[in-house]
């Protein structure tokens, strides 16, 4: 039998065997550690006590001598760990002596102190952050070089951090081992107290050190200037990086579909330096990405059936579609959180700053023209209902927002789907709320074009299609074959129907039929249940303005509500026209069938009229001019001649006392009145011995006023006015002519004319011509040429002669001959004197000292 091999042993494993036999049998020798440097013998440690005491002594000497300067200099220098300044002391023995192994010992050392001063300064910095490099990019040119800004503090933290958990395991694991140590060599309790207590007192040391590293690394204050400049920093990235996804999805947005993902991340930012601004930042800026990215029409993708393959451009655009919805619908969660400032609910106690109000009204502008201008596209219907909300929102500024832009999608929706969902939105608030909502709820309903709706014939439509369908029940009983091709008949017609663009037409009809019946189901639950609201003046005017689309057997019920509001003498002025003018509109129309005296209506006009002026009813002007052209030139052949003389006489009276376009609008009035009716033509005439009776204003019924007795006297004064058109049209009315107006004012209505010449937007209707240059009038003893070159010429002249020089000569010559004559009458004078005459004058003069 062969003789096995024997396992091979490694040299270190034998040895460990033998270590661990000897360990046991008790017979290992402790490990003696050797000097590092050679040379240098281990110095006892029992013979260091009295140097120490006496190096003690010296210090304290030394302390003495030194001067209290650089004693307080060296402390500061230690307290700001300024140790350079030792490095620089050198012995004069050191530089001289030769370099040993101990001295390239020492020099080793020197350079670690180097390092670690270096690393000191290079912490002592102010810089709070540093730049780290990232890895490079490969692109075209070659590779691109990439690096970020690192918080420095943040770093050193987490790095100090690290180091005391590190720390800790080593010394669990450095305790575990100690515990066997004990174990094996069977250590007596005194020496393991005395090693625990080693252990802990250097544990409390590294502790203290870890301490005062991380205070030194972490500032206890921050200049103020320092905050500005790191948030500006920080900013200024933020904008550049929105810029710059923006902008890439504008350029590719189907290779970019990604960039929604950052931008969406930035908008959600929590940077508390910058994170108002940032979210402004990027909320504006995906609102305009998506106002250029939208579709027109709605994204439907249906299920995909097995084994159907797309083709790959198909394949993109469906996953470029998706991507893009769901990125709307993220953005528009993220609005909708944004609105959370703006948007109190009952019961909700969370303080909100003016910062997060003004972001939440950022938010709800952003929504307001998202659905502006794509009122089709998906979730349209839910930002409609978001938005309908905060039409009774406590914020004005948020309520004028939503209010202008629901007027705009209902003036610009042409099929009229969104407009029925935002009016079922409406009547459901005020429902829900018992009424007592704010007026914007109902204003929006004023922007609805409710033209060639008619209720009447949609009910008799629906009346004569259910006879129709009963009457061919009862004829024909189908088979279930017949029934099944009926069925392919309407589709099929229901196909032609949609090439011919019939079926939009159909759809937008029946929109905007309910829509009236929705509009005018508030408007009577208002009069109904809440007269007395905020409500009411809105109401009313929508009832002025869509009255003509209300059904026939309304129409007696609601003019007796409307009179019953006008007696209680509740109602303003402005609610008192409006009222007038529903009822007018009623009776212009299909309501002429009825038997209704309108008297009290005309009265209730008559006087409203007193309360129109130029200062802040001015606008009111408007509805007095759309009710008079119902009740007054639409019904001019059932209005008595009384009564339109009382009206044109009050007009031309309240005329001087208005703005020049609603001055316009009543003259045309008057202009109109008297071409139609030749029997008024006496209010312009000065005699006085016309008329029955005298002319009373102050009376409340313009049929007992007497206003034939009186005449168009105010018409001398508009033929003044500031205005040109209204002097025109004053003048027309006194000359009684058709032709001298001109045609763009003589064809236009009363009301038209004030709206056109209204300057409350600060325009002026003809413009005001600039002035005119005008030349200067020449002062008497200037020289006017005729001839431009004459007057260059003598410029030139005039400029290359030496005025001064000349004044100066002028003025020395004047003095020279003034010298002359004065010496000349004094030799004149003495030759004239004789000697007698002067000494008479000399005794003269000597008396006179003499006093």
């Amino acid at each position: 039998m062969a003789k096995k091999k024997g396992i091979k042993i490694s040299k270190v494993k034998r040895q460990n065997h033998m270590r661990n036999k000897l360990g046991k049998r008790g017979k290992l020798k402790s490990n003696k550690k050797t000097s590092k440097y050679y040379g240098i013998k281990p110095q006892d440690n029992s013979q260091k006590p009295e140097p120490q005491q006496e190096e003690e002594i010296a210090g304290e000497e030394m302390l003495t001598m030194m001067e209290p300067e650089d004693l307080l200099y060296l402390q500061n220098s230690v307290a700001a760990r300024s140790y350079g300044i030792l490095q620089k002391l050198r012995s004069a023995e050191s530089k001289s002596s030769k370099r040993g192994r101990g001295d390239i010992a020492r020099n080793k050392l020197g350079d670690n102190d180097a390092l670690e001063n270096a690393y000191e300064e290079e912490m002592g910095r102010p810089e709070s952050k540093r730049t780290k490099l990232l890895l490079p990019i490969k692109t075209k040119e070659g590779l691109v070089m990439r690096s970020t800004e690192v918080d420095v503090l943040e770093e050193e933290r987490q790095r100090l951090e690290r180091e005391v958990r590190e720390k800790e395991k080593e010394e669990e694991k450095k305790r575990k081992k100690e515990e066997k140590k004990k174990k094996k060599k069977g250590l007596t309790e005194g020496e393991e107290e005395m090693k625990e207590e080693g252990e802990e007192e250097e544990e409390e040391n590294e502790l203290e050190l870890m301490e005062k590293e991380y205070e030194e690394v972490v500032p206890q204050s921050i200049a103020a200037v320092d905050l500005l400049a790191c948030r500006e920093d920080l900013l200024r990235k933020r904008k550049f990086q929105i810029g710059l996804l923006a902008s890439g999805l504008l350029e590719t947005p189907e290779m970019k579909v990604r960039n929604f993902k950052f931008l969406l991340e930035i908008l959600n930012t929590e940077d508390s330096e910058v994170q108002l601004t940032v979210q402004k930042l990027a909320a504006v800026s995906l609102m305009e990405v998506f106002k250029d990215l939208l579709p027109s029409y709605q994204i439907k993708h249906q299920e995909k059936k097995g084994g159907v393959k797309l083709k790959k451009t198909t394949q993109q655009l469906e996953n470029y579609e998706k991507s893009l919805l769901k990125a709307y619908k993220t953005y528009l969660q993220s609005l909708e959180q944004m609105t959370k400032a703006v948007r109190r609910k009952r019961g909700d106690s969370k303080f909100y700053d003016e910062k997060a109000v003004r972001l939440g009204e950022l938010a709800v502008r952003c929504m307001t023209e998202l659905l502006v201008r794509h009122p089709y596209f998906n979730f349209s219907p839910n930002i409609a209902q978001d938005l309908v909300h905060f039409l009774d929102n406590k914020n004005s500024n948020v309520r004028d927002i939503v209010m202008n832009g629901l007027r705009t999608v209902i003036k610009e929706d042409k099929r009229g789907e969104i407009t029925l969902h935002i009016v079922r939105r409406i009547n459901q608030l005020v429902r829900t709320k018992n009424h007592s909502v704010r007026p914007e709820v109902l204003t929006v309903l004023l922007a609805l074009r409710l033209r060639d709706v008619n209720l009447d014939a949609e009910k008799e439509a629906e009346l004569r299609d259910k006879k129709f369908k009963a009457r061919k029940q009862k004829i024909l009983s189908l088979s279930k074959r017949e029934r099944k091709r009926q069925k392919r008949m309407e589709e099929l017609e229901k196909e032609m129907l949609e090439t011919k663009a019939e079926e939009n037409k159909q759809s937008k009809q029946r929109n905007l039929t309910e829509v009236t019946k929705t509009v005018f189901t508030i408007f009577f639950r208002v009069l109904k249940c809440a007269p007395s609201s905020k409500l009411l003046s809105v109401t009313l005017e929508g009832l002025a303005k869509f009255a003509h689309c209300i059904n026939l057997e309304f129409f007696q019920d609601l003019v007796n509500v409307l009179d019953h509001l006008l007696e209680d003498g509740n109602l303003g002025h402005v609610e008192q026209l409006h009222c007038v003018e529903t009822v007018f509109t009623i009776l212009s129309g299909q309501g002429e069938a009825l038997n209704i005296d309108p008297l009290r209506f005309y009265s209730h006009l008559y006087r409203s009229l007193l309360h129109v002026h130029a200062g802040s009813t001015n606008a009111d002007a408007l509805i007095v001019l759309r009710a008079l052209e119902k009740a007054i030139i639409a019904r001019r052949r059932k209005v008595s001649l009384q009564r339109l003389m009382a009206f044109i006489k009050r007009l031309s009276t309240l005329a001087p006392h208005l703005l020049h376009g609603a001055a316009l609008g009543y003259l045309a009035v008057i202009r109109n009145v008297l071409m139609q009716t030749s029997a008024c033509d006496v209010l312009l005439d000065t005699d006085a011995t016309h008329g029955d009776g005298i002319y009373q204003p102050e009376l409340p019924e313009p049929e007992y006023c007497g206003a034939g007795a009186s005449c168009l006297w105010e018409l001398l004064l508009m033929k003044r006015h500031y205005h040109p058109d209204v002097r025109k049209m004053a003048q027309n009315i006194l000359n009684n002519e058709e032709s001298t107006l001109a045609p763009e004012v003589a064809k236009l209505s009363p009301a038209v004319l004030a709206e056109t010449y209204n300057c409350s937007q600060m325009v002026f209707r003809p413009a005001v011509p600039p002035p005119k240059k005008v030349n200067p009038r020449p002062h008497r003893g200037d020289v006017i040429f005729k001839d431009d070159k004459l007057a260059q010429y003598m410029q030139n002249v005039e400029k290359s002669v030496n005025f001064e020089g000349i004044q100066n000569w002028q003025e020395s010559e004047f003095q020279s001959q003034e010298k002359m004559e004065i010496e000349k009458e004094e030799n004149e004078f003495e030759n004239s004197m004789d000697s007698e005459s002067l000494r008479t004058y000399e005794s003269i003069a000597e008396n006179e000292n003499g006093f």
